[in-house]
């Protein structure tokens, strides 16, 4: 009889902690856990919250009738570690300090390895981090700038990029390890990237300005009108970085980041949201296009995933754009906790070997 596994996934956010537990593949229960801004702001760091955030996972889990001896492994969201190849890894000791002090920044994902290594050590079962956003498989190629101070960086939606690309690899007969595939995540922030036999060989860098933009972000920008900004006198250099990221794309057009609101005001006859909803769909597929050369144009598939795929208006913009150079699947939304999941599974079943950070 083939073995069941347990496991429970913790993806910390800034004011919650979403939980699951899954039986295989199946999930059997997920909650949000919310936490207050008058609780939170108890605490300097955010390391300082894993006690606190801990205790109120056991207490959930407690009193849904879930035991921890009930466990086989404990999956956390990977934080902001040093860069790292895709793959599911086992919390040690040198993950816990890098998560600890932040050793690429203080986000509230750090804490998950770390309250899944205190539980998993608790009740002796592995615990494990999957595709952490700092995941970096580029290519040295791809590293070269333009400019010898600036090397270009991968920050990119890795755990859902990671999970779509071996769900359409399983629905179509081949191994990710095999196929060559652009993936474009679609949410606050947009990455798109090319994968070459299993590895994000290229990408735009979802984050710090480049390629598409976004809800939120300004993505790439003209580098001799951004200068000029910068020394304007108008903007402080955290004006700058805030309206690269959270004041720019679509926010910097139209104030808002609700790609359904902007969709609102297009069926009110409003031509600037449609101009602006429009552009962004053309940079996707612009940077679509791209990868498309990385790839040499040998492309199994573009695959369109994240929160706005979900809206079919845009997704066929873009479709309509690139269905010369490859099929066109939409996988709207990212599940997170099932992609944990799926990263943990994997290991316990021996299809995948567990990865040392070092």
């Amino acid at each position: 009889m083939k073995k069941e596994f347990k496991i429970l996934v913790i993806n910390p956010g800034s004011t919650s902690t979403k939980i699951g537990v899954f039986q295989d593949e199946k999930l059997l229960f997920e909650e949000v856990l919310r936490h207050s801004t008058e609780e939170i702001s108890k605490y300097e760091r955010t390391y300082d919250q894993y006690a606190f955030r801990r205790d109120i996972i056991v207490e959930t889990l407690k009193k849904n009738n879930i035991p921890l001896k009930s466990l086989n492994c404990i999956v956390g969201r990977g934080g902001m570690l040093k860069p790292v190849e895709g793959g599911t890894y086992e919390i040690n000791e040198a993950m816990i300090e890098d998560l600890k002090v932040g050793v690429q920044g203080d986000h509230a994902s750090n804490l998950g390895g770390i309250i899944a290594k205190e539980i998993g050590t608790e009740i002796g079962v592995p615990s494990y981090v999957v595709d952490p956003v700092t995941v970096d498989e580029m290519e040295d190629i791809a590293r070269i700038s333009g400019l010898a101070e600036i090397k270009r960086r991968s920050i990119v939606h890795a755990l859902n990029h990671k999970a779509i690309a071996r769900k359409w690899a399983k629905e179509n007969g081949k191994k990710y390890e095999e196929a060559n595939l652009i993936i474009a995540h679609l949410g606050g922030g947009i990455s798109v990237g090319a994968h070459k036999n299993g590895k994000i060989i290229d990408v735009f860098n979802a984050l710090y300005g480049d390629g598409a933009f976004s809800p939120e972000r300004s993505g790439g920008l003209p580098v001799g009108d951004l200068v000029k900004l910068c020394y304007s006198g108008k903007y402080s250099h955290s004006d700058m970085k805030k309206m690269i990221k959270g004041k720019g794309g679509i926010v910097s057009y139209l104030g808002t980041q609700d790609v359904r609101e902007v969709k609102k005001m297009i069926e009110k006859g409003d031509k600037k949201a449609e101009l602006i909803y429009n552009a962004m769909a053309y940079q996707v597929a612009k940077d679509i296009g791209a990868c498309a050369a990385v790839l040499k144009g040998e492309v199994d598939g573009i695959l369109l995933t994240g929160g706005i795929a979900h809206d079919s208006d845009f997704t066929a913009l873009i479709e309509e754009r690139v269905k010369f150079i490859s099929k066109v699947y939409v996988y709207p939304g990212e599940d997170e906790l099932d992609a944990l999941a799926l990263g943990g599974l994997r290991v316990l079943r021996g299809e995948e070997m567990p990865k040392v950070y070092k």
